[in-house]
């Protein structure tokens, strides 16, 4: 039976005795640590070892992150390049470390490439790291903490690089819980209830989701008997692909029909435009995951399209939906022949609901980066 693979990142040399004391209690849980300094890592001797550290966590299940005192040895520039900037860039609020990669140390790698493959990501700070952390964020643009020792850190000049860090892990659109701890059991007392509770939501999740399937496959079965009895009453081959059609990119219209702020939707929805474009035509400059407001307690997450003044669309569907189903939609209706896909557009616009409940998108009239602050604000049981 395979065991939960938990590759645990910090600096070695402050934080060696809890890394070694964690190492006992995940064993203890049944799990198999990962720790470099156990030779848990496979060093390639083709490869630099900052290399290996950011490709070994890849294969991790889970990260636990420790920031302690030290900001550790600088990356070398080939761990660094091989990270997709602009995707983690799109991550969180907090850039400032991710716009000075050559600043980063090879611990910020090993977790920046455990957030690109999606792997949760437990960060614990030393309780006196986060007492200047947030000494650092009410002082930081007065001028004058180049000039300041801060208690918790080894050195100085690297308090701009851990603390910069630190803001964006908190400031991430999800996975963004951090822990302080002053002593190891603390650690472990999280690691414990916090890993019990998750797994009792995916057992719960697992069997919502198993119900729901069924539900929906259900419904997929009469929905199609439903489209076949209609096309079978249509008579011309053309009404037919019309038909078709309208069934097809019902979804994608809709969708797209609800930018009601915007632009005049019929030109656009009509063009050849790619995704990108079609959305500038818009005014939508970017898309980011957050939560709804008005339906949180489900904790789903969501997609928000932010215009270019910062107010934004919220859409029900979350960025997987986004990416597999609505650009592909997109791609296939704007290159259909005009003559067909204007066809489609009527039949579909004619019967356009504009829904007040579950709507596809919702205009929020407020700026992105404060709604989320607000959300981040929400107590957690809320």
């Amino acid at each position: 039976m395979a065991s939960l693979k938990v590759f645990v990142s910090s600096t070695c040399y402050d934080l060696s005795i809890v890394r070694s004391q964690l190492r006992t209690f995940l064993i203890n849980l049944g799990h198999e640590p990962i720790l470099s300094e156990y030779n848990d890592v496979l060093f390639d001797p083709r490869s630099h070892t900052h290399e290996n550290c950011a490709q070994e966590i890849r294969n991790a299940d889970v990260v636990v992150l420790i920031i302690g005192s030290r900001f550790g040895g600088l990356a070398i520039p080939k761990a660094i390049s091989a990270l997709d900037l602009d995707n983690l860039r799109n991550q969180s609020r907090g850039n400032k470390i991710i716009d000075n990669p050559e600043k980063m140390s090879i611990t910020q790698i090993e977790i920046l490439n455990a957030i690109e493959s999606n792997i949760p990501v437990f960060t614990f700070i030393d309780s006196r790291v986060a007492y200047d952390h947030l000494f650092y964020e009410k002082n930081k643009n007065k001028g004058f903490l180049e000039s300041l020792d801060f208690p918790s850190l080894e050195k100085k000049e690297s308090a701009v690089y851990i603390f910069e860090f630190i803001n964006y892990l908190r400031l991430r659109s999800k996975n963004n819980s951090i822990a302080e701890f002053g002593k190891l059991s603390d650690i472990e007392d999280y690691i414990r209830k916090q890993w019990s509770s998750l797994l009792q939501k995916l057992l719960n999740e697992q069997r919502s989701n198993s119900q729901e399937e069924k539900r929906i496959d259900s419904l997929s079965k009469q929905i199609e008997d439903i489209k076949t009895a209609i096309l079978t009453t249509i008579p011309s081959d053309e009404l037919k692909e019309t038909a078709k059609g309208a069934i097809r990119f019902r979804g994608i219209v809709d969708f797209l029909l609800n930018f009601n702020q915007e632009a005049e939707p019929e030109p656009i929805i009509l063009s050849k435009l790619s995704w990108d474009k079609m959305l500038r035509k818009f005014n939508i400059v970017r898309i980011e995951s957050t939560k709804d407001a008005k339906r949180r307690i489900r904790r789903r997450d969501v997609s928000a399209f932010i215009r270019e003044d910062g107010k934004f669309y919220i859409s029900r569907y979350d960025s997987e939906v986004i990416f597999k189903r609505i650009i592909p939609d997109w791609e296939s209706f704007s290159n259909l022949p005009e003559p067909r896909k204007k066809a489609i557009f009527n039949a579909i616009k004619d019967n356009f609901i504009d829904k007040d409940f579950m709507r596809d998108l919702d205009f929020i009239d407020k700026d992105f980066e404060q709604y989320q602050e607000e959300l981040e604000n929400e107590p957690e049981n809320e």
